[in-house]
């Protein structure tokens, strides 16, 4: 499912911000926004909201952006949502009336995903060459992608889950790298990055790694069909935040494939050892108390990195041991600091 960059949404409420005439803070949902005050929003009037990593088209409604955001994307051009500090106060995404939309407003409701027909579409930085390697083809279909919800965008849902004695939760760190898949399914071994499926070639990262590990042969002893997902990092990998020599993957979750669903922590990270491979950092297991509100939620994301604590990590991923409830809060001071 692609990610809904832009939507209808409601503004929660509206506050002044200290010393500031021109500019006002915007809450929705878990989101807050510096908006212009002589636009005249009110509360509870229906916008349109577009969150980070949108990447806007050269269109006269956005031409105000120029300034702070322009942005090429290969051969495009276009202007980039990032998170920014604004008089003190963090804002995230972009908020824009609904008439950006045309004058008929007839027809529109809340949660509206209107990001096709703004020509929005996700910022994609630019790929090494090492990692890009040579297509195979498309993910494959019998794995579930991993690419759990902003929290920000969970509210009601968080809400609900802090008064639920339902759920066990465990938290991991989630680390800034490239999204990396293994499979063995009917004696087929597989490699995949975050949407395609890579051929095997000596020069490729994702090759190289998994050859290094011997993940192949270790996923062939098991005698059965599974995909391992995880996260790699290291040298020429997003700046190598981490430090590391070389590269490597950190795991993150396991899934059954015959059984169709994924392999609960406890038993994948069994699975992990005794395969003599590495998780991702966990912070706490199954008994993760959700802090008060979702801004307490992403304080906790902030801190330093498990694999390198001079670098913030990149926020948290948070888990129910049965598998059924998943999001993550990614940390605003590392978002400030690298510019995402």
């Amino acid at each position: 499912m692609e990610r809904k960059l832009a939507t209808l949404r409601r503004i929660k409420k509206l506050m002044p911000i200290e010393g500031a005439d021109a500019i006002e803070l915007a809450l929705v949902d878990g989101w807050q926004v510096v908006v212009a005050k002589n636009v005249g929003y009110r509360q509870g009037d229906l916008v349109i909201y577009c969150e980070i990593d949108s990447f806007l088209p050269i269109r006269e409604e956005f031409e105000f952006l120029r300034r702070t955001s322009y942005k090429k994307m290969a051969d495009r051009e276009g202007f980039l949502l990032k998170t920014i500090r604004l008089r003190g106060q963090i804002s995230q995404g972009l908020i824009l009336p609904i008439t950006v939309l045309g004058d008929d407003t007839s027809g529109l409701y809340e949660g509206m995903d209107v990001t096709e027909k703004l020509g929005i579409v996700k910022y994609e930085a630019p790929i090494p060459a090492s990692l890009q390697g040579k297509v195979k083809g498309n993910f494959p279909s019998f794995i579930p992608k991993t690419d759990e919800e902003r929290v920000q965008n969970l509210e009601k849902e968080y809400n609900e889950l802090k008064f639920s004695s339902k759920h066990q939760l465990y938290v991991t760190e989630k680390l800034d790298g490239s999204s990396y898949t293994v499979y063995l399914n009917r004696g087929e071994f597989g490699v995949c990055s975050r949407n395609l499926e890579l051929l095997e070639t000596e020069d490729n990262t994702y090759w190289k790694v998994t050859r290094d590990l011997k993940i192949e042969e270790k996923l062939r002893s098991l005698g059965r069909n599974i995909s391992l997902q995880g996260e790699l990092i290291g040298e020429g990998i997003q700046g190598n935040p981490y430090k590391l020599r070389g590269q490597t993957v950190k795991f993150f979750t396991g899934y059954d494939i015959d059984r169709g669903h994924r392999i609960g922590i406890r038993d994948f990270l069994n699975l992990l050892k005794n395969l003599g491979l590495e998780s991702v950092p966990v912070l706490q297991m199954g008994d993760f108390i959700l802090p008060e509100t979702l801004s307490d939620m992403l304080k906790w994301a902030e801190g330093p990195s498990v694999l390198n604590p001079n670098f913030p990590r990149e926020g948290v991923v948070v888990r129910s041991l049965d598998g059924t409830v998943s999001f993550k809060a990614i940390s605003n001071q590392f978002l400030l600091k690298t510019g995402g």
